[in-house]
């Protein structure tokens, strides 16, 4: 169950309000950058490409997502012996079956895709930085 938690909802951090309840710091530190990479998606969808906050925004988004999707993995892949030590001591061992390790190959797949796509943006946006740098140096050195 945590690790399809982590899979559908982990950029807000319900899985580890999950496992260690409303009272887990780490679990709130996910809204905030996750509304903030979606503010970032609604400024790019109202203002355009140019728009230099949402460029900036945009990339939370991706990261948490990742973050999220590795932490899928990590749970799925976890044996069952020594997560029912962590989470479930003193219960009986329980075997999971196929479910994590659907999870675990859903998180690869979403996970890769979402960490490629955060890099090829991020590295667009910092090439486009980068040229627009000099074309302003030039058009102040020829302004009079």
């Amino acid at each position: 169950m945590a690790a399809w938690l982590a899979l559908l909802l982990g950029s807000l951090g319900l899985h580890r309000m999950y496992l260690h309840g409303l009272g887990d710091r780490w679990a709130w530190a996910f809204p905030l950058p996750t509304a903030a990479g979606l503010l970032g998606v609604s400024r790019m969808d109202t203002l355009g490409q140019d728009d230099r906050l949402a460029g900036v925004l945009i990339p939370l988004l991706g990261l948490m997502i990742t973050v999220s999707m590795l932490t899928a993995i990590v749970y799925a892949l976890t044996p069952d012996e020594k997560w029912d030590a962590r989470h479930n001591p003193g219960q009986a061992v329980t075997a999971t079956g196929w479910g994590p390790v659907l999870a675990a190959i859903a998180g690869l797949l979403i996970g890769g895709a979402v960490m490629m796509g955060t890099i090829a943006y991020s590295g667009q946006k910092f090439f486009e930085w980068q040229l627009e740098q000099p074309a302003a140096q030039n058009s102040s050195r020829l302004s009079p």
